[in-house]
């Protein structure tokens, strides 16, 4: 059971899991720590067929702790996140859990807790795990709640800040039956928005494809329909990560950081140690690019500490706190993307003027919970004393994992803190220099898992 508790979030199977007993006291717990700062908790869930019901268990657990429960029904996960700068006649949240289980296979679901507006994770959830466990308490089925309607003031706010785009044309849309659709559809048609959207009816079962636009085979029909449109947007399952197509490139989150840090004043700007050394370079000319540990959580709690104006990881988590709250909202992205395409920007030149470098996609190397960051540790200690066949090492970078920095290019060995893999990312001048790279780290993984 420990084992659903991690890092940014907490996910787990179905009933397997996430059973009564295990979501109830969650809820309770949580309305323990809501209670330090108000009364009422606001819920979201996702296209999940098992969303509804987990919101009936989590719900009972609040009601037991005596907190109140407003209910926002089927929402991205933004849209609860945005609750939490609203309130409903004289009810205002004080914290929020959204139910998704973002981009993971269909039987898991999971929660993204804000409180007091900041995300709870980290050790804040590894302790919840442990009260849970530790627990002989009895609740029972009390799913009572009161009805708000976050969604039309989510939509109704953007209609506003975004009254410029009226009239945009030539957009196509890929929601994967996630629960993007039922918020920027609405937003697009306020606009007056002209689109060619898909599969943008929420399907827990997700018949089409699978909702993570990072993985290149979930965008092939995004592509299909982009040779008649401009500019394409894929979406994750809760609509919290985009993908940003062109018919030449798929532009990731850290190649957009720079293309938008460019068209603001001195940006401070927070990315993860999987951003390309080119994002760093190219900020640092004209403004601040700060490398902090990946992970949404982790990003938004550095954005509030530095007022950063945005943060953004490679995967498509963008986070402006330019004129908005600081939070991951791929749909606020969208939007902010068509801005600067009405403002003149040509993505594909931009993407083409960074300097050239070749990177690897996330490589995952299966291990154990228990190996995973031991093996990291072993690596360390292996390039204490690096073998005489690795390139010169400029400097290793230990904010999450190793990031390895040569001459041309880096090499990244972090643990995943939702699953039980290493992650690894290569980049240099060369593809040759890429490759190699990979090939020499590689024999190091070997060599710590082996000793």
């Amino acid at each position: 059971m420990q084992s659903i508790f991690r890092e940014y979030d907490i996910r787990g199977i179905f009933q397997e899991e996430l059973s009564f007993e295990v979501v109830s006291k969650i809820g309770y717990f949580l309305g323990l720590e809501v209670k330090k700062y108000g009364e009422y908790v606001s819920i979201g869930y996702d296209a999940r067929v098992h969303s509804p019901a987990l919101f009936e268990w989590l719900a009972s657990g609040f009601n037991h702790a005596g907190i109140g429960v407003l209910n926002n029904e089927l929402v991205p996960t933004p849209v609860n996140y945005f609750s939490n700068y609203t309130q409903f006649e004289d009810l205002r949240p004080s914290a929020s859990v959204m139910i998704t289980g973002s981009h993971n296979p269909p039987e898991y679901n999971g929660f993204k807790i804000t409180l007091n507006r900041l995300p709870f994770f980290g050790e804040d959830i590894y302790s919840l795990g442990r009260k849970i466990a530790d627990s002989h308490l009895q609740i029972e089925l009390n799913p009572s709640h009161t009805k708000v309607d976050a969604l039309k003031k989510y939509i109704d706010y953007m209609g506003l800040e975004f009254e410029k785009l009226r009239g945009a044309k030539n957009i196509a849309l890929d929601f994967g039956n996630g629960a993007a659709g039922v918020a920027l559809l609405p937003i697009f048609d306020k606009l007056e928005i002209e689109y060619t959207s898909l599969y943008e009816k929420p399907d827990g079962t997700f018949p089409n494809h699978h909702p993570d636009p990072s993985e290149e085979e979930n965008l092939k029909d995004l592509k299909e329909i982009l040779r008649e449109e401009d500019i394409g947007f894929a979406f994750d399952g809760d609509g919290d990560r985009i993908a940003l197509l062109s018919k030449k490139n798929n532009i990731k989150g850290d190649q957009l950081a720079t293309i938008f840090a460019k068209r603001m004043k001195n940006p401070i700007v927070v990315g993860e140690v999987k951003c390309s050394q080119v994002m760093y370079d190219e900020i640092n000319k004209i403004g601040r690019a700060i490398m902090y540990k990946t992970g949404h959580s982790n990003i938004k709690v550095k954005i509030k500490e530095v007022d950063a104006t945005f943060g953004a990881e490679v995967s498509g988590h963008i986070f402006f706190n330019d004129r908005y709250f600081g939070f991951d909202d791929a749909l606020y992205a969208a939007l902010r993307i068509l801005e600067l395409r009405l403002d003149g920007v040509d993505f594909d030149k931009e993407v083409d003027a960074l300097p050239k470098v070749y990177n690897s996609d996330e490589i995952k190397i299966k291990t154990t919970e228990e190996m995973k960051f031991e093996i990291i540790k072993r690596v360390g200690v292996l390039l204490q004393n690096p073998p005489s066949n690795l390139p010169k090492i400029k400097n290793i970078i230990t904010i999450d994992g190793l990031r390895v920095v040569f001459e041309d290019g880096f090499a990244l060995i972090r643990a995943s803190n939702t699953t039980p893999v290493l992650v690894t990312r290569f980049e240099a001048s060369t593809k040759e220099k890429t490759l190699e790279y990979e090939r020499l780290i590689n024999m190091l993984i070997k060599q710590a898992i082996e000793a």
